[in-house]
């Protein structure tokens, strides 16, 4: 794994942990952090001591935008490219065939809320803080934002949070859907790490299928879906996972996967 400037990456027990670290720009995405992260994803994503991995933030943050210092006399060319790679950066964490939860710690705004949709679920602390405020800026959520948020929130929700700028705290992120629990701050990460601990040990090639299948249930119609689920199933069933998750099962034993 490469040394990252702007991300601490570690790897135990089958679980990676991605840690956004800019604390002093409230982990604010940049060039650099961006390349960062897809450089990352990329690596864990062939890593096969990885099944699971946890993104989150230093400091006050989870990420609190874009940067905006960065952005702002930038010429519409290199904006392009400022845009394209944030929806560059997010396409490979959200296609990587292992789950991603992200662990929101602090403020996820703007292009931090776009990183979290791009994560499989969310999970917050009670101190989070969630939001869409570029229109303030004579912008919009150009990280997948505007793809993303219908998908998760439905058309109405993820339109007033886009089109009023409006900050919501993590008990109305619970209450729409865009986080699946919320803790205390100070056991958010324990809490996260024990759900990635509880996907790692299923077998690794039926979750990343599953992930997959998932995935696809919002991009396609049902009978495409159904197909590839079909399919998915059947390749599944021909691994050395299967026989000794169904062997394990009918052994009242505990499996022991490989990822084969």
């Amino acid at each position: 794994m490469a040394d990252y400037e702007n991300l601490k990456v570690s790897v135990s027990d089958f679980i990676a942990t991605i840690t956004v670290n800019r604390p002093q720009a409230m982990n604010a995405l940049n060039s650099q952090v961006l390349a960062e992260l897809a450089d990352a994803a990329r690596a864990l994503g062939a890593d096969e001591t990885v099944r699971v991995i946890v993104l989150t933030g230093e400091g006050k943050a989870f990420v609190a935008g874009a940067d905006i210092k960065e952005m702002k006399d930038m010429d519409m060319i290199s904006f392009r490219r400022f845009v394209a790679a944030g929806q560059n950066a997010l396409y490979v964490l959200d296609t990587l065939e292992k789950p991603v939860i992200a662990a929101i710690n602090g403020f996820a705004l703007g292009g931090g809320c776009e990183l979290a949709l791009a994560c499989d679920f969310r999970v917050a602390s009670s101190k989070a803080k969630f939001g869409f405020p570029e229109v303030g800026l004579g912008i919009f959520p150009g990280f997948g934002g505007t793809q993303r948020a219908p998908r998760f929130l439905g058309r109405g929700m993820a339109s007033e949070l886009i089109f009023t700028g409006a900050m919501i705290d993590a008990a109305e992120a619970l209450r729409i859907g865009l986080v699946n629990h919320v803790y205390p701050p100070e056991s958010l990460m324990e809490e996260a790490l024990k759900i990635a601990a509880s996907i790692a040990k299923q077998g690794p090639i039926a979750v990343a299928r599953a992930k997959t299948a998932v995935k696809m249930a919002g991009d396609t119609t049902m009978e495409a879906g159904l197909a590839f689920e079909r399919e998915a199933m059947v390749v599944t069933f021909a691994t050395k996972d299967r026989f000794e998750g169904m062997s394990a099962f009918v052994e009242k034993r505990k499996a022991e996967f490989k990822g084969k």
